[in-house]
């Protein structure tokens, strides 16, 4: 076998069918557009998105998307692998992660559970996930989340 030689399948590869070319090719007079009307005109079609004069749905969508919560607290994330790599055990409160450059802006302070924790934190924070007490529970230390 040669490049040569290859070919498609039989039945593969139609032929397209050349419309306006006459009646005795198939397609001649309106040329598959039916009589009269818009889509009968040269030069007709209608742009993206038009729906026959009806308010187009990107326009019937807000203009702005969402809305900003008033009441929405950011906190600084703190993880579990980041105490376990930076601090020695022992107790801990807001302003200690502050001291010890743990956390670094003013922002109230979150635990999150990722990565694993060995030593025996006591820890003091705004919140804390479930999962991030478990974690230092099951090391022998606690958390202790102050009520805002």
């Amino acid at each position: 076998m040669n490049l040569h030689t290859l070919s498609p399948a039989p039945g593969s590869r139609k032929t397209r069918k050349r419309i306006a070319r006459g009646n005795s090719a198939g397609g001649g007079t309106t040329a598959g557009r039916g009589t009269k009307g818009q889509h009968s005109r040269r030069g007709s079609g209608r742009r993206f998105g038009f729906e026959g004069g009806q308010t187009p749905l990107l326009r019937r969508q807000p203009k702005f998307g969402g809305f900003t919560n008033p009441n929405r607290k950011e906190y600084e994330v703190v993880n579990l692998s980041v105490l376990e790599e930076k601090l020695t055990a022992g107790s801990y409160d807001q302003a200690a992660l502050r001291a010890a450059r743990v956390v670094r802006t003013k922002k109230p302070i979150k635990l999150l559970a990722r990565g694993e924790v060995q030593k025996k934190f006591t820890l003091t924070v705004d919140a804390a996930s479930t999962k991030a007490c478990e974690a230092v529970s099951k090391a022998g230390g606690k958390v202790t989340t102050s009520s805002n």
